[in-house]
This record gives structure tokens, sequence and C-alpha cells, in this order.
């Protein structure tokens, strides 16, 4: 086991997730903040999420995020995961990729996801219904296309500075995105749906079985992504995983993704019987413990997926305690994995 985590890479997801009380700007800089340990940490990404009128999450405008991280670091590559295709306008989204590959060469990834609005009145206030989700392929199309000049939707258009650049672009599985990517030739990043290792493991296997190589990619590229919490003892692991869980809870039954809270002021609420359930179910599957249990737990999803990179998307309230669970799983990981390790995805079949 200790010898496929050490040849995996690992990378970071951060949500940029606001605490009670806390101001959006603090949870900004405390992203980018962030971003600089996970590098001197040894993990290979760094990516920065989608979220709009959501109160417990800053980040919002996740290319602009992504711009403030990649000035911050040095060598660790930066993306989203992801920018919300249905929400945006394929060349706007180009242009913004354009701008940053060019600012950052060789360090930019494009993640790019399907979800639309939370809520109805934040879908009417983005400009897109429920529907829109069904274009992203056909989005996802033209955005590539405004990278490799040959999209056809508006002829003598082109993306600039966007046109002859390669960010590396990623597909994050919902429904049939495992399909789309593998149509699209591009690398995957998919987490089992509450803890439904089956329907992960089937998704996989389509993907890879209908993979076709693209100008981005010639095999198939997994990331697996998911929940990793790290602590001295499994009761410490799992108290770092309560906050997130409450507030998915919250938001299946009150409508309202809110900031975080004390794992020990949820553990004293007085929850209904639904916000109890899910509760419980937000907190099934997820890995957690001591350095042992989660090395064990880590190498075996490895070992069921063949995933070829794994994304940790953990959240908490106490930042010192996340930073410790991050810095002991590195410990685990490709973070101080040997030079011959493999440490990229799939490059593109052919280069500007």
């Amino acid at each position: 086991m200790t010898s496929l985590l050490r040849t995996t890479p690992f990378s970071v997801l951060d949500r940029s997730r606001t605490r009670r009380g806390e101001p959006y700007p603090r949870a900004l800089a405390s992203t980018v903040a962030f971003a600089r340990k996970a590098e001197a940490w040894g993990y290979r990404r760094f990516w920065v999420s989608e979220h709009h009128g959501v109160p417990g999450v800053a980040g919002s405008a996740p290319t602009v995020l992504a711009a403030a991280v990649a000035a911050a670091t040095e060598t660790i590559r930066v993306g989203t995961g992801g920018v919300m295709l249905p929400n945006h306008r394929p060349m706007v989204v180009a242009e913004q990729f354009g701008v940053l590959e060019s600012l950052f060469p060789g360090r930019i990834d494009m993640g790019l996801g399907r979800s639309v609005g939370f809520t109805d009145g934040i879908r009417r206030a983005l400009g897109h219904g429920k529907d829109a989700a069904a274009g992203f392929s056909a989005q996802l199309d033209e955005l590539l296309g405004f990278f490799t000049g040959d999209q056809a939707m508006y002829p003598d258009v082109h993306a600039r500075p966007a046109e002859g650049l390669r960010p590396a672009p990623f597909v994050l599985a919902t429904k049939d995105g495992a399909e789309i990517a593998a149509r699209a030739g591009l690398p995957l990043v998919i987490a089992p749906l509450g803890g439904d290792d089956e329907r992960l493991l089937r998704s996989i296997e389509a993907y890879r079985t209908g993979f076709r190589p693209s100008p981005w990619a010639g095999a198939p590229y997994v990331v697996v992504a998911g929940t990793v919490a790290v602590a001295e003892t499994d009761a410490a692991a799992e108290e770092l995983l309560v906050p997130e869980a409450w507030s998915a809870a919250y938001s299946r039954t009150h409508g309202v993704f809110p900031p975080l809270v004390p794992a020990a002021e949820v553990r004293s609420l007085a929850m209904t019987d639904r916000e109890r359930t899910y509760f419980a179910d937000a907190l099934r599957g997820q890995i957690r413990g001591t350095a042992d249990r989660v090395e064990d737990e880590l190498g075996a999803i490895l070992g069921r997926t063949g995933a070829d990179e794994f994304l940790v998307t953990t959240s908490t309230y106490d930042r010192d305690a996340l930073d410790d669970s991050f810095a002991r799983l590195a410990a685990l990981t490709t973070a101080t994995a040997p030079a011959t390790a493999r440490t990229t995805a799939p490059a593109p079949v052919t280069t500007p």
C-alpha cells in the first residue's frame, strides 16, 4: 500500500469555506495562504471552486482566485475544480484561461463542471435554468475549439490569447460526465456519491472503455476526489469532518449552505430525525483516522479504482487542525515521493 501511495500524485481542492462570523475577504486570503502551504508540503495541484450566492463559500469567481493563487506560488499547478460551464459563455472562459496560461505558462489546469446554480433565484440571476446543464457537451466542444482554433460555431471568431495555448482540461463527472470526458478525450475527475463504490467503479470503467484519444490526452487519466482526514487518533480525525457534514445536512433540510461552526457545537445540537439522517449520510464513506488507518484505506481505494491521482477535498472549522491533517497526509503520499514517481497528467498529443 505504501508504494502505491507514494507513486500516486495527491492534490488539493479548496472551496474557500467561511467560518461563522468570518468576513469573506479573510476566507479568500486563507485560501491563498493555504495554497502556499500545499506547495511546501509537495501536493501536485491546488484547485479552487465556483459557488454562487452561498453563505458558507467565498469562492464565486474561480479564475480570478486561481490568478491570485498562481501569483502567490511558484511550482504547484493551479486550477479550477471547477468552472461551471453552463453558467458562462465558452469564449469568455477560453479568454480567461488563455490569460492565466499566458501569465503562468505550464501551470494552469482547466477543471470544468456542468452544475448550475443552487437555487431558482441564483439560476435566474445567472441567466440560466436547470436545463442549461444538458448543453455541457456542446459547450465543452466549443470551448476546446477556441484553444485549437477549429471551433465552427462562430466562423472567423478567435479567442485571444487562448488560441494555440494548452491549459490542461479536466471534466468533473456528474451523472453522464464520465461518458462526456471519454468522448472528448479528457482527464476525468470523479468522486463516489454517498460512498457508492460500485457506481464509482462502473463510471470509471465506462470512461476507460469509451475513451477516445484527443489532442489533449492520449490515454485515460482518472482523478478520484474525496475527503481525507488524518489525526493522532481516529476520534480526532472524525471530529475534523463534523462541521462540513453538518453544513451539508443543514443545506439538505433548510436550502441554505451555511458557514462552518465548531465540531463541539454540532455535537451538542438537538437535530431532527431528518437532519440526523443527512448528517450521518454526509459522514459515510469519508476516509479518516490515524496515519496507519488512512494509509490502508487510501491504498485500498487506489487499488480498486486504478486512479492516476487523488484530489483531497477536506474542509473543517479549525484551520490549524486542517493544516495538521494535510501535513500528516503529505508524509504518507507522493508529497514526499522520490523523483521517479509519476507526477503529471498525460501530456497533450500535440503541443502549441
